[in-house]
């Protein structure tokens, strides 16, 4: 889904003229395979204890391998992804791969009980993807818009998650439980408004084409998230979810030659 996600990025920036850029986009699907790989592979490792009531089908908790090796491969499937993301000789790639990646380890090894910060590290990596998407084919700058909007949205749809995952959390400093439930839904209702609010911009500047209107449908849906978020925060992030893929179809649209 990752390498999907940042092939769809690419052409939301540079439409049909994605053809000329076949190098790049192999590198960057290779990137983001090694990337979540990695990812995955430190967060079994430094999981293994909570994986072993939690998740037993993992390969830590079945002794395939240990904790330390998990550790091992999934720093190293990281550096590999910094050290690909060179021969795309784009200073933007590597700078933006370098920050996801120092970004997923800080995440594993510091943020992820930290609640907000956490959050917000996980919503940063995922805009990210979208600016990636955009510099592989020399236009990362058209992508900034959605890649704050997948931003602010997956802020409010992670705060969701972590009100509904209240009573499993324990030893993990979320925002529910620093603040209350109340409070964190206003929150996460404040970031679902947001992201609508920025798909106005690309109207007014007419970045897209008239088909790219069809984001009005996504942004109902993340408005009916910060409704629902209040009394339904499982009903909220599901639907967030739905309507990101919808808001991303939108760009996906705008982009087509009529």
């Amino acid at each position: 889904m990752g390498i999907i996600g940042v092939v769809v990025a690419a052409f939301m920036a540079a439409g049909t003229d994605i053809v000329d850029h076949p190098l790049n986009l192999i590198l960057s699907a290779v990137v983001v395979f090694l990337f979540i790989c990695g990812g995955n592979a430190l967060n079994d490792g430094i999981d293994a204890v909570i994986d072993r009531t939690a998740h037993p089908e993992r390969p830590v908790p079945m002794g395939l391998m240990t904790a330390e090796h998990a550790k091992n491969v999934g720093l190293s499937m990281l550096l590999l992804a910094m050290g690909v993301s060179l021969f795309t000789f784009d200073l933007v790639c590597i700078v933006i791969v370098v920050i996801a990646a120092l970004l997923m380890i800080a995440y594993e090894t510091m943020l992820k009980q930290r609640g907000f910060v956490g959050n917000v590290t996980i919503a940063i990596m995922t805009g990210l993807m979208f600016v990636l998407g955009g510099a592989v084919v020399g236009h990362a700058q058209d992508n900034i818009i959605v890649g704050l909007m997948a931003m602010l949205v997956s802020i409010g749809r992670e705060i969701a998650k972590d009100i509904e995952d209240m009573d499993g959390d324990e030893g993990r400093s979320t925002l529910p439980m620093r603040i209350g439930v109340r409070a964190s839904s206003a929150l996460a209702c404040v970031f679902f408004v947001a992201g609508p609010v920025l798909s106005i911009a690309p109207m007014i500047w007419q970045t897209y084409g008239i088909l790219y209107y069809a984001v009005v449908v996504a942004d109902l849906m993340f408005l009916y998230c910060a409704i629902r978020v209040f009394t339904d925060p499982h009903m909220a992030q599901s639907m967030a979810k739905k309507a990101m893929f919808v808001a991303l179809l939108a760009f996906i649209l705008g982009v087509l030659p009529f």
